[in-house]
C-alpha cells in the first residue's frame, strides 16, 4: 500500500484576502490558529491550511505525504534524483520537511507526533 496524502498548504502574501477568497469560492470553513489559518476537512477530503511565510516563496501550493520517518524519505528522495529544500522541522503536532522531485516539483513530508 502506498503512502497517503494527508494535508495541503496554500502560501500567500495576504492571508486574510486568501482566506476570504477560498471561503467564498469553495465554502471552506477556515479558522485562524496562530500563524496559520486551518481549513477544515470536508467529507471525503483532507484538511489544509493557508499561511503567509513573510519571505519567498510567497505563492505556492503543496501537499504533504504521511511517512514513518521524514529523514529516511528525504535520503531516499536524494538517491532517486530529488533534493531536500527544507530539512525536518519539528512543530507541536509532528515533523515536516520539503523535498523537490527531479522535475522541480515541491512535495511535503509529514510525520504526526505519536
Amino acid at each position: 500500500m502506498g503512502r497517503p496524502v494527508v494535508h495541503f498548504e496554500i502560501g500567500c502574501k495576504d492571508s486574510k484576502n486568501t482566506q476570504e477568497f477560498y471561503s467564498k469560492l469553495f465554502d471552506w470553513k477556515i479558522e485562524q490558529q496562530g500563524p496559520a489559518a486551518m481549513i477544515a476537512a470536508a467529507p471525503g477530503g483532507i484538511g489544509g491550511h493557508i499561511t503567509s511565510l513573510g519571505h519567498e516563496p510567497h505563492h505556492y501550493t503543496i501537499f504533504y505525504v504521511d511517512v514513518d520517518d521524514v529523514r529516511k524519505y528525504l535520503d531516499k528522495a536524494k538517491t532517486l534524483g530529488g533534493k531536500m529544500l527544507v530539512p525536518p522541522v519539528e512543530i507541536p503536532t509532528g515533523t515536516f520537511a520539503w523535498m523537490q522531485d527531479p522535475e522541480g516539483n515541491t512535495v511535503g513530508l509529514w510525520k504526526a507526533k505519536a
